[in-house]
């Protein structure tokens, strides 16, 4: 579950998920604060954790100690298409084999499969109770 109010500034949100607060807002350029990551930012944030916990969770069921796996995601619009271009650093992996399960996995994360096949969205919007 997820909960957002306004923040105290003109494009901060102040946020609850899973019982965890955080805070989004726009950049200055949007005329937002800059004080916090941007909604694509927490898009691709959870991208990025959803990569980085799925192939952790797959070296270890393999035994692989000592692998350790970074991840930098960049978000883009090109020609009006959003782009994430992901790059996945993978060290200590037993050999080629090793990646290559892991290059496979990681395009098959949960995430990475609901962002390319999209999302259906229901929203209802009514006023606040008094």
């Amino acid at each position: 579950m997820v909960h957002a109010v306004q923040g105290d500034a003109p494009y901060r949100v102040e946020i609850t998920a899973a019982g965890h607060p955080i805070t989004s807002d726009e950049t200055p350029a949007l005329g937002g604060g800059g004080t916090a990551p941007g909604p694509f930012d927490l898009v691709v944030a959870g991208l990025a954790a959803c990569t980085l916990i799925t192939l952790r969770m797959y070296a270890a069921r393999k035994g692989w100690a000592g692998v350790t796996i970074a991840a930098d995601l960049h978000h883009r619009v090109a020609d009006g298409a959003h782009i994430i271009d992901r790059r996945v650093e993978v060290t200590g992996a037993p050999d080629e084999a090793a990646i290559a399960h892991l290059a496979d996995i990681v395009e098959r994360t949960p995430v990475t499969l609901a962002l390319r096949s999209g999302f259906t969205i229901s929203t209802q919007l009514s006023p606040a109770s008094a």
